[in-house]
């Protein structure tokens, strides 16, 4: 089950590059625009948003500058790649990551979302707070993993998280997530990939976190939604759960488990691999393919 699971992680953290994540790079170049609607720019020399008069806005960082994670996401299982690759420290871009990461966990109340409903429409402050509050967390509670230490900021950034949780609608025990039609990280089912992160968060902070007494309830309430909403779910999802699993023993029954190994190993293909397409459900790219004549192409000559 361990080799499966592995392979799954790898899997469903890099569809894009299908690489091992983490051997992947995804640079955001200095000078790059941060988005369509946004008028600053990455300062070469600060590392801040600065508008068109060298005016700092906020920090910010290569991760964040598009919420890259959900994009790119090859970021979370980094630091496991370091023994292999006989790495002794964390690398320039990681500890800029979790500098910067940390600067927005202790002015969390002071920062502005990274996205807002006046510049992205409805609902998006809400879902970018939510979102970044996830990420915060699993971010730095994956590295505090490497010590065995759970951290005053990660501490903080878990309490954080916990208080964007959704406790009450169709949405109890997960977190409002960023939509922008990108399947699968950034899109309406989205909210259940997320849940999944605060997870892996949660299991993957040292100190015995998990059994804190006072995070019990929003936990509860977390394994509730994930089980609740597994069913329903896409393969992609179901297999990020899976992954999940392996880090939070009793997230998922046995059973659920076992039906999701499953289910993977029969959309595998002849090379060994798995098509994205064949994981995520029905949508349509921006070149005009659906995923069922992705699938179509995916398949090999008879």
């Amino acid at each position: 089950m361990n080799a499966t699971l592995q392979r799954i992680a790898v899997l469903t953290t890099c569809p894009r590059s299908g690489r091992p994540c983490g051997l992947a790079e995804h640079r955001i170049e200095h000078g790059q625009l941060l988005g369509s609607k946004s008028r600053g720019r990455l300062s070469r020399s600060q590392g801040k948003l600065v508008d068109g008069n060298g005016q700092s806005l906020h920090v910010i960082t290569k991760h964040f500058a598009c919420l890259a994670t959900l994009r790119c996401p090859t970021r979370f299982p980094r630091s496991a790649l370091r023994k292999p690759l006989a790495e002794t420290a964390l690398s320039a871009s990681e500890r800029r990551l979790l500098d910067n990461v940390t600067k927005r966990v202790r002015l969390w109340k002071e920062v502005a979302p990274f996205y807002s409903d006046a510049d992205r429409g409805a609902h998006k402050t809400v879902e970018s707070r939510g979102t970044e509050s996830v990420l915060n967390a699993l971010i730095l509670a994956s590295n505090d993993a490497q010590n065995g230490k759970l951290s005053d900021e990660t501490r903080i950034a878990l309490d954080n998280m916990w208080s964007e949780q959704q406790t009450t609608g169709d949405k109890k025990g997960a977190w409002l997530w960023l939509r922008f039609a990108n399947e699968p990280w950034e899109a309406d089912d989205s909210d259940f990939y997320g849940a999944i992160l605060a997870a892996l968060a949660v299991g993957t902070a040292p100190g015995n976190y998990r059994a804190k007494p006072e995070i019990q309830n929003n936990f509860k309430l977390l394994a509730e939604y994930l089980n609740r909403e597994c069913a329903t779910q896409t393969t992609i999802n179901r297999a990020v759960l899976l992954w999940a699993s392996a880090k939070v023993p009793g997230l998922l029954e046995s059973e659920k488990q076992k039906a999701i190994v499953t289910e993977l190993l029969s959309k595998q293909l002849p090379d060994g691999g798995w098509s994205l397409s064949a994981l995520s459900g029905e949508w349509k790219r921006h070149d005009g393919h659906t995923t069922r004549n992705v699938r179509a192409m995916d398949m090999p000559p008879a």
